[in-house]
């Protein structure tokens, strides 16, 4: 069977559904040139069944899900199609990504293939440097997203947390960053918040988001909270007894703490403060 041009994943189809993602509409962010109103992106890969996985796509409000382009060119025919309507059916733009790349040059030849299936020029840049942790190769992921950039490619990606490494990646003409909360599927959370909160403070005007790592929607609201403007995860969602229902807690997770982050949290003290004062200017006159 021949797979068809798939150029209308760049963009949700005119007179699709659109998820219903974000704080009904009030807290739109804008992230490669693109209007968002919900700051959860969720993976595509491990669900039970593709209903669960449409379910948990329609359960999460997300507007943006990725995919590894290896795995669906590996499952081919009929079932990639399938997958592929899934997809276009969700109303969510696509944001393939280079999973499973040991190389710059592996990742920018899965990238040009990407933007030809899918009719799309955002990528997910990942290049793995080590199998145990799956960390990505600083080099080859800052050579390869300077070549793809070069190419009109808008790059996504998929770093650690180390702020020298970012600012090379932003050097190489990326202009959105995914640091990871932990390793990959580790369902760690957070393990380093000061390394995250370090790249908040140093690059205010560069959207970022946490990607990989993340186990419950509490790291979820955590992540949230130090300021970053998305979260993406996959298998947080994808192994949970009940996959729709978890996508929903996550979608309330990172809602609640963009509000909280919005509305100032308060600093912590290293003694007690009395809630209710006892002294000055009474509240009620």
């Amino acid at each position: 069977m021949t797979t068809p041009t798939l150029s209308s994943f760049a963009a949700p189809r005119k007179g699709a559904q659109t998820p219903s993602g974000g704080l009904a509409g009030t807290d739109t962010f804008h992230i490669a040139g693109v209007e968002l109103t919900s700051r959860f992106f969720l993976g595509t890969a491990s669900y039970p069944s593709p209903q669960v996985l449409q379910q948990a796509i329609a359960a999460s409000g997300a507007q943006v899900v990725t995919v590894g382009l290896k795995r669906q060119l590996a499952a081919g025919g009929g079932t990639q199609n399938d997958f592929f309507q899934l997809i276009r059916d969700s109303g969510a733009r696509l944001l393939p990504n280079t999973a499973g790349c040991r190389s710059a040059r592996e990742a920018i030849t899965l990238s040009q293939m990407a933007r030809e299936l899918f009719g799309t020029n955002w990528i997910k840049l990942e290049v793995v440097g080590d199998e145990h942790t799956l960390q990505p190769d600083p080099f080859e992921l800052v050579t390869a997203a300077a070549e793809l950039v070069r190419d009109g490619f808008e790059v996504f990606p998929y770093c650690t947390d180390d702020l020298v490494s970012c600012q090379r990646l932003l050097d190489a003409g990326c202009r959105i960053l995914m640091p990871w909360g932990a390793p990959i599927g580790s369902g760690q959370g957070l393990v380093n918040p000061y390394a995250l909160r370090t790249l908040r403070a140093r690059l205010p005007g560069v959207p970022l988001i946490v990607d990989a790592g993340i186990g419950s929607p509490a790291d979820a609201v955590q992540a949230m909270e130090l300021g970053y403007d998305a979260v993406l995860l996959n298998s947080a969602v994808a192994h949970a007894r009940d996959p729709v229902q978890m996508a929903r807690a996550f979608k309330l997770g990172i809602e609640s703490g963009r509000l909280a982050y919005g509305a100032g949290i308060m600093a912590q003290q290293d003694m007690a403060v009395a809630s209710t004062p006892v002294t000055g200017r009474p509240f009620i006159l």
